[in-house]
């Protein structure tokens, strides 16, 4: 029997198309996303369904859906999705990363023109009669210096279209290999370096807790006098208030954004601004781009439902009924340690080498590759996935080392995951004892045992008397408790580590105050 897909939202025709072209049997509802009792009741026919934002994928939506076997979301944002509830029901939920990059890139140029020579102000005035030539005096892009902050899909476009308008183009972006860099004829610097010698500033990354607020008000204050900036990201990637601000003070010449920090956004610091340019997120707003989403998200199902393959999943790849209870818990151990290695990494990495031991070397380590890739790179890069974090490492040149065989030590299945930078190799093992939960079980060479937490403290300190007393009291102080807490050192009075699961986050201050104890050579706040 052929699978059949539901399409519950406005689609491209030719997507339509395209599942009929391939065998694929296609209901093609385009308003049922609106009405939710409707879509229940009759969910549970199909074994796909193809969306975009209109559709809102409940738990008691997928309690119904008996049949299905995939979600397809034509569009990159899969916030209408339950995620947990599809992981859960064993549904494979996919997105269209890559399918406006192109539309993206090409509002960030146009608005980069925008601004440059004051078009939307010129040309409300001279609609307006006024006539005023020697009003809008702009500035050529030729010569100039674009700094891209994030320099992935879309900033790499945007580099290439910098470089053809003649421009100097720098990139900050810790994932960018010095080669890929070459390849695309840009420069590639620390972000101090950008700020200071760019005079446009485009954004190309993912909103993270790393990059939020990445133009703040300390950072617009190491720009360039009159420089110009473009955010057609993400919104909360610059502080507005303090952009409004620097604009005032004639320090930031103009600024043109197409996302904000809320949205719909009917009120902002920059609206008013006679230097600043604004449009209602419409950088994915092209025919081109609705089309290319539409045909990769219909080909990207008929591949799954016809042939298992599984391209942009967000969730985690197919395994067999068999293999799920046993490669479930690796997965999460995987990803884990990735993340682990991540949140401790701010510089450059170079190579990243997973060795598989024992029982876990037959599984599908391919899979569990991907995790430990994605919850490396995702501190940095929210929108990966398991399924793509290979080929985005690949793209930004960091190399993925996997190697596996039999069990040399205490542990039946032990996974270690080492990232190489510039400056440093750091390296975290792990396993899954008979409880199902993954456990840290060394780190740097020093044995430890401990739980993944949703919140924990990570510290390196030198091995020496009361300082266990001390970070105790100050989280006692701050009315941080303490779940786990879980010690190792190579030796008596050599280096120590301290991984303590705390309820709740753990403050900058309060983390500040940790770093400043005299045993202590670094702290960190952990997520999981």
């Amino acid at each position: 029997m052929a699978p059949r897909v539901l399409i519950s939202d406005k689609l491209s025709p030719a997507a339509i198309q395209i599942f009929k072209d391939r065998g694929v049997e296609v209901d093609f509802q385009p308003d049922l996303g609106k009405d939710k009792d409707k879509l229940a009741e009759i969910i549970g026919n199909y074994d796909g369904l193809a969306i975009r934002s209109a559709t809102k994928v409940t738990p008691k939506i997928l309690e119904k859906a008996s049949r299905l076997k995939v979600i397809g979301r034509a569009g990159i944002g899969v916030d209408n999705v339950d995620l947990p509830a599809a992981t859960a029901k064993g549904v494979i939920v996919m997105n269209t990363p890559f399918g406006n990059s192109i539309t993206t890139a090409e509002h960030a140029i146009a608005m980069m023109f925008a601004l440059a020579r004051e078009i939307p102000a010129a040309d409300a005035s001279t609609q307006a009669g006024k006539w005023e030539k020697n009003r809008f005096m702009g500035v050529e892009l030729t010569a100039k210096t674009l700094g891209i902050i994030g320099c992935g899909n879309i900033g790499s476009i945007v580099a290439e279209r910098g470089v053809g308008l003649k421009m100097k183009v720098i990139a900050f972006d810790p994932f960018l290999s010095p080669e890929r860099a070459l390849d695309l004829g840009v420069e590639k610097v620390e972000l101090e370096d950008l700020l200071a010698r760019a005079d446009f500033i485009t954004l190309h990354t993912p909103l993270t807790e790393k990059t939020k607020n990445i133009l703040s008000a300390e950072n617009l204050a190491k720009t360039k006098k009159g420089v110009r900036i473009i955010n057609c990201a993400r919104g909360g990637l610059v502080d507005e208030a303090a952009l409004r601000a620097a604009l005032d003070s004639g320090h930031v010449a103009g600024a043109a954004f197409d996302v904000f920090t809320v949205e719909p956004a009917e009120q902002n610091p920059l609206f008013g601004h006679p230097n600043v340019v604004c449009t209602p997120h419409l950088g994915a707003a092209t025919t081109e781009a609705q089309e290319n989403v539409a045909l990769q998200v219909a080909e990207q199902m008929s591949d799954y439902l016809l042939t298992g393959a599984i391209s942009n999943a967000v969730n985690f790849p197919s395994i067999t009924a068999e293999e799920a209870p046993k490669l479930k818990p690796f997965i999460e151990l995987a990803e884990k340690l990735g993340s682990f290695a991540g949140q401790l990494t701010d510089t450059d990495i170079k190579t990243v080498r997973i060795i598989y031991e024992g029982a876990v070397a037959d599984l599908k380590v391919k899979a569990l590759t991907s995790a430990a890739v994605a919850g490396l790179l995702r501190p940095a890069l929210a929108d990966i996935n398991v399924v793509s974090a290979p080929s985005v490492a690949k793209e930004r040149g960091v190399v993925i080392e996997e190697t596996t065989r039999a069990a040399t030590g205490d542990y039946e299945s032990l996974i270690t995951v080492t990232v190489v930078t510039e400056q440093f190799e750091r390296s975290v093992s792990g396993t899954v004892f008979a409880d199902g939960h993954p456990r840290i079980v060394n780190i740097k060479g020093i044995k430890v045992d401990a739980e993944f937490a949703p919140a924990m403290v990570y510290v390196t300190n030198e091995d020496k008397p009361g300082f266990i007393g001390r970070f105790a009291g100050l989280l006692g102080d701050a009315g941080i408790n303490i779940a786990t807490f879980a010690l190792g050192r190579d030796h008596a009075g050599g280096d120590a580590i301290a991984l303590v699961a705390v309820d709740g986050a753990v403050p900058a201050e309060l983390l500040a105050k940790v770093q400043a104890l005299p045993q202590v050579k670094a702290a960190k706040a952990l997520a999981f």
